[in-house]
């Protein structure tokens, strides 16, 4: 083929459709491309409130009804239970020691509970991608947009007055002109290819490697399970997280029957990159047999996925008449559920630059504001690396997550954006720079010390309840917490409730 279109998007996963389906509620001509088929696997699954936030906030700015009730559990049961889905109370942690089953220790020291919804009904989700992304396809043809699957692009020539693709779709020649490109295909995807783009490192960042894939028969982790009488929530409802020395693993229970599950670890910490997956599973669960007994009834769905590097990072991600989304610009880790709102961060940015009509500047502040997204998620999960071996250290820098993430989402809510400027708060003029030297000292400084810097520089922003001894690791979703933030928030506990009963809390 060869046709002309306002933009051209390479790459059909969820966030390179949201932004075609966006562009055409903005009444641009929009191609998609896509490399593969669906349905198929994708890496990326559990959402967040921050995440589910700006789903709301995209598909009411773009009327894009069908995609709200995605935002969150109960709507989206309600309205499309046909999509594979999984429900995510919070975030649950527990630690082990290599060669030791896991026991619960008498002062939940070696577990930490955060629970980021107070009820099932608005809980977030894990995606199955497989379902979520040809859904989203399906609507974006539905909508308007010309989409060719099974295509394979090799060429970009950059033109004064637009783009040139050359490919190849099903053995014949495949072209394309677009007056705009935005690339969403992943790291080292398409235009890092075609354009030789360079890459980056991220600034004091372990390598890693990953492996991953898709179970049926997963066994439960907590289920009858006495310790956890009382706990904010059922500890597999959750982003479920195995954390030790130098990694961590997640355990996603999805209502299809599939669980998708994973490790991450400093490369070569405790087995050398050329054992073949199958023999590094059977490692990875010997070496921790508590998790081995919850997968030892479980079957593989698909072959294994291996990233070694994990992160990426490029130098650059705009130029002239084409632009990166940010998961094609960089990805760091999955711990902290991070990739999605970065997505939604992008996807938000070149929305308002499309609908300004491409204002000067636009894309510099894109790229500026991608690149330290990326930036502060990687000095946020390296420190994390650096004390996965310490239950209590590593809960103290998960407090810096969870404050800024709260914070930012109430401040939203309530239509208070300057109080929460960038991606956990990193242009924040004081806690910004406070939170990056934390994040630096992590597992660098006495740990009491730090612990007590941590929950003092958090104090502006707690209104979550967070770093509190006698919730004894186990947080909940209370309003009285909320409530006797308002001041932080610069509200009123008044509006605080009718914020609350707008989010049917």
């Amino acid at each position: 083929m060869s046709a002309d279109f306002d933009l051209a998007i390479v790459g059909s996963g969820f966030a390179g459709t949201l932004l075609a389906m966006i562009a055409r509620r903005l009444g641009l001509s929009v191609l998609m491309i896509e490399r593969g088929r669906h349905p198929r696997f994708a890496i990326g699954e559990s959402s967040t409130p921050l995440a589910n936030l700006w789903l709301e906030i995209l598909a009411d700015r773009y009327d894009l009804p069908r995609l709200r009730p995605l935002s969150q559990w109960g709507t989206w049961q309600a309205t499309h239970p046909h999509l594979g889905c999984g429900i995510k109370r919070g975030f649950s942690y527990f630690h082990h020691s290599p060669g030791k089953p896991w026991e619960a220790c008498n002062e939940r020291s070696d577990q930490l509970l955060v629970a980021a919804s107070p009820n099932d009904f608005v809980a977030d989700t894990h995606w199955y991608r497989p379902d979520f992304d040809a859904f989203l396809v399906e609507e974006a043809i539905r909508l308007g947009v010309e989409y060719h699957d099974e295509t394979t692009l090799t060429v970009c020539d950059i033109e004064a007055d637009g783009i040139q693709m050359a490919g190849t779709r099903h053995g014949k020649a495949f072209q394309a002109r677009a007056g705009f490109l935005v690339d969403a295909s992943g790291p080292r995807g398409y235009l890092h290819q075609a354009l030789g783009l360079p890459e980056a490192q991220f600034e004091d960042f372990p390598r890693t490697r990953a492996q991953f894939s898709h179970f049926t028969g997963v066994g439960s982790w907590a289920q009858d399970n006495p310790v956890f009488s009382g706990a904010p929530f059922p500890p597999d409802d959750a982003a479920l997280h195995h954390t030790f020395e130098g990694g961590w693993m997640w355990v996603l229970h999805l209502n299809n029957g599939v669980t998708s599950a994973g490790f991450a670890e400093v490369a070569n910490r405790y087995q050398p990159r050329t054992v073949e997956p199958a023999k590094a599973w059977r490692l990875f669960l010997d070496r921790f047999p508590s998790i081995g007994r919850q997968f030892a009834p479980a079957e593989l769905l698909r072959p294994w996925v291996c990233a070694e590097p994990l992160a990426f990072r490029t130098a650059r991600c705009v130029g002239p008449r084409w632009a990166q989304l940010p998961m094609a610009a960089g990805f760091v880790d999955p711990l902290f559920s991070t990739g999605f709102v970065l997505s939604l961060l992008g996807i938000d940015r070149l929305a308002r630059a499309l609908e300004a009509g491409w204002p000067e500047g636009a894309l510099t502040q894109y790229e500026t504001d991608t690149l330290a997204d990326l930036d502060a998620t990687a000095r946020l999960i390296g420190g994390a690396y650096r004390v996965l071996g310490k239950p209590a250290a590593f809960e103290a820098l998960t407090m810096l997550y969870f404050a800024s993430a709260s914070f930012s989402e109430t401040a939203l809510r309530l239509n208070k954006p300057h109080l929460a400027p960038g991606f956990l708060l990193r242009s924040h003029p004081r806690l910004g720079p406070a939170v990056q030297s934390l994040l630096a000292e992590a597992g660098r400084q006495p740990t009491a010390d730090w612990i007590a810097r941590v929950s003092e520089t958090v104090a502006p922003i707690n209104i979550a309840g967070l770093c509190d001894p006698k919730k004894r690791h186990w947080y909940g979703v209370e309003t009285a917490d909320l409530l006797t933030g308002a001041a932080q928030l610069e509200s009123t506990p008044e509006a605080i409730q009718a914020m609350l009963q707008k989010c049917g809390l």
